[in-house]
């Protein structure tokens, strides 16, 4: 399928690995010129040099932290007027909320709601110009489902949802949408690790970790990122433009609800 979209350019934070680089890589696919992003030169040059190779895009690396200022400043300094926004960061790491201090509950908001917002206000002027944009952020099924441990999480991001879902219908009309990726267990480094953690604690093998996570799921197997990326790459497409404001859940039927 043709998504309509070759040409336009794309900032994808947080995209060196995992979902990101996933959501990336079928941008460049699509024929967009895409920018890459990540904590790690090394490791996000090397994802810039794999998807060019397998795509024949143009890449450009911009390793930032998209949570500062300079972070910012740094992406839209390499693609001043994007037409894809892929909003991404890292959560918090699991916590007992009563170990949440104010200086770790501010790290989280602007992490995972104020960046977020900082990010859409730079790129929606020249989008209204163009009469075209897509914004995509890349949440948690925590937002529907919150877990335990993971409230500063869940918080910020239905936050950022919240917040987004008046300013994606301010919008529209100039042909901009916002929408919301909520993944569940897909096979990233982040959910190896949580699961090697989670085996040490437990005493057991991480295959025994695995195993219950992936029985807990109604598609008995955890999420493949390319796949994640495909849906995220068509909420992108020209063809996408009536679908705005709306979340949408990829986490294998374990959020037991019908809406």
């Amino acid at each position: 399928m043709d998504l309509g979209i070759a040409g336009r350019k794309a900032i994808v934070c947080a995209s060196s690995r995992g979902l990101g680089r996933a959501c990336a890589f079928r941008l460049a696919e699509a024929g967009c010129e895409v920018v890459v992003n990540g904590l790690d030169p090394a490791r996000l040059e090397q994802t810039a040099a794999e998807i060019r190779a397998k795509t024949g895009a143009e890449v450009h690396a911009v390793a930032a932290n998209v949570a500062t200022k300079e972070g910012q400043d740094a992406l839209f300094k390499a693609c001043p007027e994007p037409d894809i926004l892929i909003g991404n960061n890292a959560g918090p790491p699991f916590r007992d909320f009563r170990e949440l201090d104010r200086e770790k509950m501010i790290a989280g908001v602007i992490g995972n709601f104020i960046a977020p917002v900082e990010l859409i206000q730079r790129a929606i002027e020249p989008m209204t110009k163009k009469k075209f944009g897509r914004i995509v952020n890349i949440t948690s099924g925590s937002v529907k489902m919150p877990l335990v441990g993971l409230d500063l999480s869940s918080g910020a991001r239905a936050g950022l949802t919240a917040f987004l879902a008046g300013v994606a219908r301010s919008v529209a009309q100039h042909n901009i949408t916002i929408n919301f990726v909520l993944p569940g267990q897909f096979l990233t480094d982040r959910l190896r690790s949580n699961n090697e953690l989670t085996a040490k604690k437990a005493g057991v093998p991480v295959e025994q970790i695995e195993t219950q996570k992936k029985n807990a799921i109604p598609a008995k197997r955890f999420g493949d990122p390319d796949e994640f990326g495909a849906a995220c790459a068509f909420l992108c497409s020209s063809q996408a433009g009536f679908i705005t404001g709306q979340n949408l859940l990829i986490d294998g039927g374990i959020f037991p609800g019908a809406f």
